[in-house]
C-alpha cells in the first residue's frame, strides 16, 4: 500500500474530524471511505454516460425512439407493479399521437 499526503485547510480538517467522530471512526478511515465513495460514484456516472451515448447512437442510426411521455408512463406503471405494454417505437422526429 502506498502513502499519499494531502493538504487540508484547517476548517475542512476540523469538519472531517467532527464527522469522523460522529460516525464512530477515525479521520483516516473516514477520508478513505469518502474517496472510495467518490471514485465509485464517478465510475457509475461514467458508465451511465457511456450507456446513454450508446443508446442515443442506436436511436439515431435506427431512426426509432419512444416519446418521453409514453416512456415515463410505462416506467411509472412498471415501478408500481402494474401490468403494462411496452410503448411502440416511432420514427425519430415524428410527432407523437
Amino acid at each position: 500500500m502506498r502513502t499519499t499526503t494531502i493538504r487540508l485547510e484547517d476548517a475542512l480538517k476540523a469538519r472531517v474530524l467532527a464527522a469522523a467522530e460522529r460516525a464512530g471512526t477515525t479521520a483516516h478511515a473516514f477520508m478513505l471511505d469518502a474517496i472510495a465513495h467518490t471514485v465509485e460514484q464517478h465510475e457509475v456516472d461514467s458508465a451511465f454516460d457511456a450507456l446513454a451515448d450508446q443508446r442515443w447512437t442506436q436511436a439515431q442510426s435506427s431512426g426509432k425512439t419512444v416519446a418521453w411521455d409514453q416512456a415515463k408512463a410505462y416506467l411509472t406503471a412498471r415501478a408500481q407493479g402494474a401490468p403494462v405494454r411496452k410503448p411502440v417505437a416511432r420514427n425519430l422526429g415524428a410527432k407523437a399521437k
